[in-house]
Parts: structure tokens; sequence; C-alpha cells
């Protein structure tokens, strides 16, 4: 391991609810958190909530917090992550993704898929934080490539952090389920960690996987691990286990790093926090 490398992480958030939970996941998050030293100068998000047709970052001082969600308590409409922004991050963004044109955002600010987990990794909101848009129009292995060109930003002390879900079918919530899932989702969770673990440039396969369509049946939460599998491709060596597990049937909890130091951090404790009451608010209207 180089340790002049700021590592990479794939962290499956779920539901928005794991900001304020403490379970078996958010404790991974924070230990990966507490290992990072030294402390980035900042760090990149690419999260499945901003899933445009274009390739942007945010370039504004004080992004702002979106609460893009729906039915949940009213405790998490008043959280804020009130991080700094970082112009200069996001012009280093647009030079890396060259040739590809990468516009400079002033409206966004952070989504939930962003300070969900920067809530527990550098809960100081002290560390820089820029994100990176999901561009709809590219393939898997666009975004695998993206992901390889933002490789060196990890020699210049920032973190590129993927949020999403490898597994993430809201159409399949099964509260009876809150720690477990439906064999289909056990499968395809496994077969992308064979693929992080052993040969990350492999990612695109997992679209002819059986049980893709049903893991995957729309792109978002899956695409955020292309750059992860990027990053590692581009540093030779696979990805590491996190933390791993399924919540609700249809959620995948798995995390995965690039170049980090400590143990594997599964352990035993709570699962993930839950969605809304369905009675409420349909699972698949939540926007999770």
């Amino acid at each position: 391991m180089d340790r002049d490398l700021t590592p990479a992480a794939f962290l499956g958030h779920g539901s928005p609810m794991n900001t304020l939970d403490d379970n078996r996941y958010t404790a991974a998050w924070r230990a990966f958190g507490e290992s990072l030293v030294p402390r980035p100068r900042a760090v990149l998000v690419v999260s499945a909530h901003w899933y445009v047709n274009a390739t942007a970052v945010t370039a504004m001082p004080s992004p702002r917090t979106i609460h893009d969600f729906f039915g949940f308590p009213e405790e998490l409409f008043r959280f804020r992550y009130p991080a700094p922004g970082s112009p200069q991050l996001a012009a280093e963004v647009a030079g890396l993704l060259k040739p590809d044109w990468v516009g400079l955002d002033h409206e966004w600010g952070l989504d939930h898929g962003a300070w969900s987990v920067l809530a527990h990794v550098f809960p100081d909101a002290g560390i820089p934080a820029v994100q990176l848009s999901i561009n709809a129009a590219k393939t898997i292995d666009e975004h695998f490539e993206l992901g390889a060109r933002l490789a060196p930003l990890r020699r210049r002390g920032v973190l590129v952090l993927a949020s999403g879900d490898v597994v993430h079918n809201l159409r399949r919530i099964d509260f009876r389920r809150p720690d477990a899932a439906y064999d289909w989702a056990v499968r395809f969770d496994a077969a992308a960690r064979d693929v992080m673990t052993k040969n990350p440039a492999a990612i695109a396969d997992l679209e002819d996987h059986p049980d893709y369509a049903l893991a995957v049946p729309t792109p978002e939460h899956f695409l955020p691990l292309a750059y992860i599998a990027g990053i590692a491709h581009a540093a030779g060596a696979p990805a590491d286990v996190l933390v791993e597990g399924c919540s609700l049937g249809s959620i995948s909890m798995t995390c995965y790093t690039v170049g980090a130091s400590g143990p594997n951090a599964n352990r035993i404790g709570a699962g993930a926090a839950s969605l809304p009451d369905p009675r409420v608010v349909p699972s698949e209207d939540t926007n999770t």
C-alpha cells in the first residue's frame, strides 16, 4: 500500500435515516474516516442522487444541504452538513476528465447520498466537499474510465468517495427482512464482491448477470461503484470489503475501499436504518 495515496471508497448508503443512526454500517463508515491519517485536503463525492444528462461538478464555496427525499421524520429535514466547498478542486476535476466536458455547477450542493455518509466519515464537516454528477448518457465502461482518470487526485490528498447501493430495488422492499435480502439480491451482491475484490476492470460484465435486472432496475445507485472500480484498476490492485450485508430485502449495504489501512470492519451490531411506513409513503416514492 502506497501511503502517499489517499484511499478511495464506495459506501452503500441505504436509507437516509442512517445519517442519525448508530449501526454496524455507520460504525464502519466512522472507522474508515478515523483511519484517514493524514486527513484529506478535500473529498470528491460521486452520489447516486445527482443523476443528470451531463457531467458536472459543484464549484460553489458553500454548498447547501439538499433534502431530496420524502416521508422521513422532521429531524432528518432539519439536519445540516455545513462543509465548505472547493472551487479549486472543481477545476482540478474538470481538468482531469478532459476531453469530456464538465460543467461548473453553482446551484446543486450536497444531496443526501453525500451527506448521509459524510456525517459519519467526517462528522465535524471540516473537510471541503465537492460533488460530481453521474451522467445518465454514459455506459458503465465510460463511468469506469472516468473513475480511472480521477485516480491522480489520490496523490493530491483528495478522498474520492462514491455513494450508492450495489443492489437497490425500492419496489421490492420487504420490511419483514430488516437485515436480510432475497436470494437474487444476495447472489448479485456476491457477484459484485467477486469482481471488485479480484478484477475491478470487469465491472461492466455484471450487466450480463442473470440477477442484474432485479438488482439494478435503474442504474444510478450502481454506477458510483464503477468509479471506485476504475480507481482500483488504475492502482493495479483490487478493492477491499469494508463491511457487507443487505437491508430490507432489496438493498445492499456492502462497502469497498481502495488503499485503506485497518481491518475489515464487519462486526456484530444493529442492522441498517429503515424506511418510512409504506402506508404513509410508498418505498419507491421516498427517493431513497
